[in-house]
């Protein structure tokens, strides 16, 4: 997810770097800690993890967005070098800038979320593994492997499309820095919309680096889905696949029929604009 950057003096690539992994590590503190605190604490339901992980990406934007763009999501990384013209040397960086965040900011509420979650299932098992990482209907619900994949890539796409389409100047971007906002509420919507058949994790750095820390502290089934298959490749696949199609579709649907000027329609001109997911 990005945010446009004014500051006179260009930040480091460490700062960069630095700069991802903050911002990713605020969205799962977030949003892993309220599936933690709803599904084995027992407080809260499927409104506030979607309200949760829509404030987390928010304040996530907002952390990262003046020095790195605060992408916070591989599968926006690769389509803004795809369509944006995002440095290629920096996409294998900002991905593991952001999964490595995303490590971290889970470790840390495994740990907050020992007694609750021992108590709440002492196994460590596919009961509460959907707190770290998707599964493909949730873990309950008959949805296969291949209907999870078919879902991310949707629902990526959908984010990607409308991330374009909110952060493009030359349509009706938000005012001011009020950008982060809306992509905050798109993903509440999406996670309202769209999370029954795969979670909606739509971001690989999101799923893989939480299943990565349940894996190293207890889980041992976190790679595989609740009939026994790998699943963990399926929210990595999806959503950068789903997210250069939703890219795609904007350039091809929106942004070229767009007016070519710098002349902003009066009352409607941004001073930043914000790409984030």
């Amino acid at each position: 997810m990005a945010e446009g950057r004014s500051d006179r003096r260009p930040p480091t690539p460490f700062g960069e770097l630095a700069a991802e992994f903050a911002g990713t590590a605020i969205l799962i503190l977030i949003g892993v800690g309220v599936v933690a605190q709803v599904s084995a604490g027992g407080i809260g339901d499927h409104d506030s993890i979607a309200w949760a992980w829509g404030l987390g990406v928010t304040l996530g934007v907002y952390t990262a967005a003046r020095v790195s763009g605060a992408h916070l999501n591989p599968a926006v990384t690769v389509a803004l070098a795809v369509f944006k013209g995002f440095s290629w040397r920096k996409v294998l960086p900002y991905a593991l800038a952001q999964t490595a965040g995303a490590f971290v900011a889970a470790l840390l509420v495994r740990w907050n979320y020992a007694e609750v979650l021992a108590k709440a299932d002492p196994g460590h098992t596919i009961k509460t593994q959907g707190v770290f990482s998707t599964l493909p209907g949730n873990g309950t619900l008959p949805v296969t492997q291949w209907g999870a994949l078919r879902d991310q890539i949707i629902g990526t796409a959908i984010l990607l499309f409308l991330i374009f389409a909110i952060s493009d100047e030359r349509n009706s971007a938000p005012l001011a820095n009020l950008a982060p906002v809306i992509i905050g509420l798109l993903v509440v919507a999406i996670g309202m919309a769209w999370g029954t058949d795969a979670g909606y994790a739509i971001n690989p750095a999101r799923d893989f680096g939480p299943r990565l820390a349940s894996f190293f502290t207890g889980y041992g089934s976190a790679f595989r889905d609740q009939y026994g298959g790998l699943y963990f490749w399926v929210p990595i696949i999806g959503p950068l696949a789903g997210g250069v199609i939703g890219a795609g579709l904007y350039q091809l649907l929106v942004a070229r029929f767009l007016p070519r000027t710098d002349a902003a329609e009066p009352a409607r001109t941004p001073q930043a604009a914000a790409r984030a997911g």
